[in-house]
């Protein structure tokens, strides 16, 4: 799944080379940290938050899809 959202961030924000993804593992939930430059924060969490929002629902879709029964979090950093 990292790889997926870490393909997501990545056509949003400019500066490629600060973004470090990682995650976090409890039980069935799954914590999913994207690290980024400061300057593409507002960028890929969007206006009103939609493009994060945007993000999340479809880490969740995806995960459905693979019948995946843990709950994923994104936080952006």
């Amino acid at each position: 799944m990292e790889n997926f959202v870490n393909f997501l961030v990545l056509s949003l924000v400019q500066n490629k080379d600060a973004v470090k993804i990682t995650s976090q593992i409890h039980d069935d939930e799954v914590t999913i940290v994207a690290k980024l430059d400061e300057q593409d924060v507002g960028r890929v969490i969007g206006k009103n938050g939609k493009n994060a929002q945007a993000i999340r629902i479809l880490v969740n879709a995806f995960a459905k899809q693979k019948q995946d029964s843990k709950k994923y979090t994104i936080k952006f950093e």
